[in-house]
């Protein structure tokens, strides 16, 4: 096995962490504190061209590849959780189905835009009854004539208050056993009778738009539809396989800085004498923290690998997702614990590593749901 990276995924390693470090950096307090998305920050992402990584150049990408995309995730979510989440739903959720599943009029109209980054997308899925079980959604969409009706409502939704278009899930009909049909619609957000409000106060990535989104006889073409309507729910589990290796990557950024200041804090740190990084016990939480890094690093890239290659990658992407989300939240803990009280302080930011790394064990899939998945592809 080669576990190299290409030159081209080196400079791209190169070109996001040098972004992020002069770029980000300065603002990431700032962005925790005052809760704002960072907008202008996302417009120069777009010019990078990082908004359309994994997508072909003839929808407006850059023509690279997961592995390429969950590298530029993890750089920047070693210096802003905040920021890497939007990013990560931005190209996952946003623009990911329409790319997977969208006809060609549907790519040219509604990814052209997001894989340029002129404009963010959004995925609808989460509703109030509706997260974990997903199957369980109660948003309806009628055909009228030559139009969808639309009307639900759905709940913490990443970047909705900014995008130009929400990928909707919803209920279209019942199948022959008398099940729910759920199919994926493009909602534009400038369409009458859609709602989209952000109010919510969160723990951690504060700067990372969160909305509550209520439809309300919303009318689009049925043009809009995405990809089979038989196959809606299928198309989001694809999709969310997909995200949950961008959130693992995420997770891994933050894991890996929580190393960084860990290690950086106790070589200064002297205390009886010497530094604390000469102490058995906080060599042993380095050494800890070192090794689930490096093994949740390889899981991401084989995730992300696997699916370049187009083979079956849903029990990796859970792998992964599973991992280095956990693995982040325990770094974040660990770095506070060797940082003590100055752990606890705001300035020092590992205590906001821990309030992001959470909600990673949520979001996507909660690390009981990868369990459940793990389990289910192992046969039980």
């Amino acid at each position: 096995m080669n576990f190299e990276l290409s030159k081209e995924q080196e400079m791209t390693r190169k070109m996001v962490r040098d972004f992020a470090e002069g770029v980000i950096q300065p603002r990431t307090i700032e962005i925790d504190t005052k809760a704002e998305f960072p907008a202008d920050i996302f417009d120069q992402m777009g010019e990078l061209g990082l908004m359309g990584i994994p997508f072909p150049e003839q929808y407006g990408g850059s023509d690279g590849d997961t592995l390429t995309y969950a590298i530029a995730v993890e750089e920047i979510g070693r210096i802003c959780g905040s920021t890497g989440l939007s990013y990560a739903a931005a190209v996952s959720l946003g623009a990911s189905p329409i790319y997977y599943f969208g006809t060609e009029e549907q790519k040219q109209k509604f990814l052209v835009p997001l894989a340029k980054g002129e404009a963010l997308g959004a995925f609808g899925l989460t509703e109030p009854n509706a997260g974990s079980d997903a199957g369980g959604t109660k948003t309806t969409a009628v055909l009228d004539g030559d139009e969808y009706v639309i009307n639900g409502e759905k709940c913490f939704i990443t970047n909705a208050s900014f995008a130009k278009t929400i990928t909707v899930t919803a209920v279209t009909g019942k199948d022959d056993r008398g099940k729910n049909i759920i199919s994926a619609i493009l909602v534009p957000t400038d369409t009458k009778g859609l709602t989209i409000t952000s109010n919510y106060d969160k723990m951690g990535v504060r700067g990372s738009d969160t909305a509550e989104i209520v439809l309300e006889d919303v009318r689009v073409p049925k043009e809009n539809l995405l990809g089979d309507p038989q196959k809606g729910f299928k198309q989001f589990l694809y999709t969310l396989d997909g995200g949950r290796i961008s959130i693992a990557a995420l997770g891994l950024g933050i894991a890996q800085a929580s190393l960084e200041k860990a290690l950086a804090y106790a070589k200064e740190r002297k205390q009886f004498g010497q530094s604390i990084s000469k102490f058995q016990a906080i060599q042993f939480k380095l050494a800890d923290i070192a090794m689930e890094v490096e093994l949740a690093r390889n899981m991401v890239y084989k995730a992300a690998w696997l699916k370049d290659q187009e083979k079956n990658f849903t029990k990796e992407a859970a792998y992964a997702k599973l991992f280095a989300t956990e693995t982040a939240f325990r770094a974040a803990n660990q770095a506070i614990q060797i940082h003590g009280g100055y752990g606890y302080m705001r300035e020092y930011e590992v205590e906001r590593y821990l309030r992001d790394a959470k909600l990673l064990e949520i979001g996507e899939g909660t690390s009981e749901v990868q369990r459940l998945v793990i389990a289910r592809q192992l046969g039980c």
